[in-house]
């Protein structure tokens, strides 16, 4: 059939192919082309019916099956054309999910109950379990009972879940209340098996026991029910508080000539109670003799493993776990630590004791009293094989208390014969007193308090201790000596509180004392550092202390300072910022509180000058007299339109001031102890004190001409007294009224370019 599709060109039915596809066709070409085109059709025609014929069958069958899939086509449309009706009329889909809906809920109901039903035979078997323990302890079968108590308390649990439920509360509450039970009977049966007699002193174990009209048990039983139920320690705890109480402290005491006996009661070829007897035999025991002290302790430990834990190990540690520690305890404060030595030469005598300790201990591990593989349970060993860390730590204890005891018992009185001490004794005399002290990088000297001389004499016997002790000797002084020097900053601060708020020489002296001992601790580290055991040289520092202490001398002074320029201050208020002087009410004010403050100045020379250091004394009393000077010649020169007669008052109130302070100035001009001369100091007091030549100046400007005041201004030695601009300006213009002559001089004063 492909031959009949094949394209037939029109140009091959010409006779002649040479024609030029160009050229039109002539009417004869179109004619023969025309008969040839049908003679095609027809052959065509023919090839088509032939291949027809020859392929009959096939095209039946084709159209055949195609017949029958548009029937079965059609049958499939009218069948869901029907469905379709169908469903419109009744919606079957609601009813199929309605359906299989109630079928889930019905398979999740059944479930619930099913799970319900076994969550109930659960509870019901619990409940028997639980009524079971109650007639177990009825009669007497307390293994069962106990063993019962332990698998429920795993099926019920001890703590609440989220959404459990209610009945689960309800069992655990039951549980609780048998495990109360089981717990209490078992203690009260502990109590009446292991009695203490104090008269006469006798540990009374009963092998076999009944309480409360209950069938006899054995009093082993008794131990492996509480050790089923877990609560061993429990009950073993009020047994062990006894014993410690009544029978191991009494045989640790070194003053108690006492031993201990063991007697057995049999009846019936049983052995029914065990008896360990306190018999008093023995002579008083030397303080050191560990071998009958620990003999009784392993008599008693002994008896309780053969009585009460019946050998057993893990019984037998649950008992040590409860009693070592204190046993210990008690061996290490009554008997061990008095035996320490107290000299360094007496530690190679405490080697005996040592290995007795050891001996002990291996015994007590051999019983499994004490763990053999746990070195913490070595207490008494560990104690005596670092006894120079006792004794180290017995010294130390001594300095501390030493310290403390000077601290707290010093009254900080300043002695008599230095309250009002010659600046020659002072400063260059020679003196032998525990007061007067040399601060080592001030080359200066101080009067200190007895508590700082004492404390300081206490830190260098130590340290030379550190220098010819071993290694964890020297370390436990270094610490003793460092605590000892922070006791002061500790102790005295609080003791004295309400004199450090004051100004008296207790303050002063308490100044002096931090100094000297943040001097001295700077000089410790060269004057003992290099004998020092070399372990512990890199670790010996002393200097971080040094800064704390300069730093409370320079507050407890500061404070005296600020107290004493408070009260002057408040005197200086008294006169009313030095008005009206030409008033004799007014001038009387000012010339009252102007000798107020010459005495609070004195005053404070009096207990100043004394105990502090020169530079010290030199340097307090400039920065108080400063703030005399500048307060004075502040309010001074803040009035305005002063009378002739007022300024002349003002002028008469600073001389009288200056007058009455020139023993106190002199004071300052301190003469070194070279011996250089008060000559060789050019204004001395103008350097310590800026405002004092200021002060000098007012009284001269007071009734100097306006004419001398512009020139000393022009000058320059206005300027160089500490005056400013707009201070000569309301000066000049308080004392000399308008003219101009005056405006002149204020602008010349203006005018001048410094």
């Amino acid at each position: 059939m492909d031959v009949l599709f094949n394209s037939i060109n029109v140009r091959d039915l010409l006779s002649s192919h040479d024609l030029d596809e160009s050229s039109p066709l002539s009417a004869p070409d179109l004619r023969l082309l025309i008969d040839r085109l049908q003679f095609q059709s027809l052959q065509i025609k023919s090839k088509v019916q032939a291949y027809l014929l020859s392929h009959h069958a096939d095209f039946s069958e084709l159209f055949f099956r195609c017949s029958e899939s548009a029937s079965r086509c059609e049958q499939i449309s009218d069948s869901v054309s029907n469905l379709l009706d169908l469903i419109s009329d009744h919606p079957i889909d609601a009813e199929i999910r309605v359906a299989v809906s109630e079928i889930e809920k019905t398979m999740k109901e059944l479930k619930a109950k099913r799970e319900l039903l076994d969550l109930v035979k659960v509870i019901v078997e619990l409940s028997e379990r639980l009524k079971s323990v109650q007639e177990d302890l009825k009669n007497g079968r307390l293994i069962s009972a106990a063993e019962a108590v332990r698998d429920l308390k795993k099926a019920v649990g001890t703590v609440a879940e989220e959404r459990e439920p209610v009945v689960y509360g309800l069992l655990r509450k039951e549980w609780a209340e048998c495990f109360e039970e089981i717990q209490g009977m078992l203690v009260k049966f502990m109590e009446n098996a292991v009695r203490f007699e104090r008269e006469p002193n006798k540990v009374r174990v009963k092998l076999r026991l009944s309480v409360d009209g209950t069938q006899e048990i054995e009093l082993r039983t008794i131990l492996e029910a509480m050790d089923v139920v877990g609560i061993l320690d429990y009950g073993l705890a009020k047994v062990a508080d006894l014993m410690i109480k009544h029978v191991i402290a009494p045989a640790v005491n070194c003053g108690s000539p006492i031993s201990f006996t063991e007697e057995l009661i049999q009846d019936s070829d049983q052995m029914t109670e065990m008896i360990l007897k306190t018999v008093s035999c023995e002579p008083k025991l030397e303080k050191d003799d560990a071998e009958i002290i620990y003999s009784r302790i392993i008599m008693i430990i002994k008896f309780f493993y053969k009585s009460i834990c019946f050998q057993n190990g893990s019984w037998m540690r649950c008992f040590g776990r409860l009693t070592w520690p204190r046993i210990a305890e008690i061996i290490i404060s009554n008997f061990l630590s008095k035996v320490v030595p107290d000299d360094a030469s007496k530690l190679a005598d405490f080697q005996k004791i040592i290995k007795c300790t050891s001996e002990f201990e291996i015994v007590l591990k051999e019983m499994m009293f004490i763990s053999a593989s746990d070195n913490k349970d070595e207490r008494l060993s560990n104690f005596a094989e670092n006894v120079e860390v006792h004794f180290a730590s017995r010294k130390k204890t001594e300095i501390l208390a030493k310290a403390r005891n000077f601290l707290l018992q010093c009254d900080f009185a300043v002695p008599q014969e230095y309250a009002r001490t010659s600046p020659k004794l002072k400063y260059g005399g020679e003196n032998s007193s525990d007061h007067v002290v040399d601060l080592l990088f001030l080359s200066e000297r101080c009067v200190v308090s007895e508590a700082a001389s004492q404390l300081m004499a206490l830190v260098h016997r130590t340290l030379q201790d550190v220098c010819l002790s071993s290694v964890k000797v020297a370390l436990e002084f270094y610490h003793a000596t460092r605590d000892a020097i922070l006791l002061y900053e500790a102790v005295i601060p609080v003791k004295l509180e309400r004199q450090l708020n004051g100004i008296n020489q207790v303050a002063v002296l308490i100044h002096n004392d931090c100094l000297y001992l943040s001097q001295e601790i700077l000089g410790l580290a060269f004057e003992y550092r290099s004998e020092f055991p070399s372990a512990i040289r890199e670790h010996a520092v002393f200097l971080d202390m040094a800064p704390r202490f300069h730093l409370m001398a320079e507050q407890v002074l500061q404070r005296q300072i600020q107290l004493v320029i408070f009260n002057l201050k408040e005197a200086i208020d008294g006169a009313d910022g030095f008005q009206n002087t030409h008033q004799m009410q007014k001038f009387e004010s000012a010339k009252f509180s102007i000798d107020q403050v010459v005495f609070i100045l004195e005053k404070v020379h009096i207990i100043w000058e004394p105990v502090l250091p020169p530079s010290t004394y030199k340097r307090s009393m400039s920065m108080v007299l400063e703030s005399v000077f500048s307060r004075m010649t502040k309010d001074i020169l803040l009035l305005d339109d002063l009378a002739a007669e007022e300024t002349l008052q003002l002028q008469r109130l600073i001389h009288l001031m200056l007058e009455s302070l020139s023993s106190l100035l002199e004071s300052l001009i301190v003469v070194d102890q070279k011996g250089t001369s008060q000559e060789g100091f050019a204004h001395p007091l103008d350097d310590l004190i800026p405002s004092l030549r200021k002060t000098r100046k007012v009284a001269d400007l007071l009734d100097m001409p306006l004419k001398s005041i512009t020139t000393a201004w022009e000058s320059g030695e206005l300027i160089s007294c500490g005056f400013t601009l707009s201070e000569m300006e309301d000066f000049i213009k308080a004392i000399f009224a308008d003219s101009p002559l005056r405006k002149e001089c204020l602008w010349r004063i203006e005018s001048a370019n410094f």
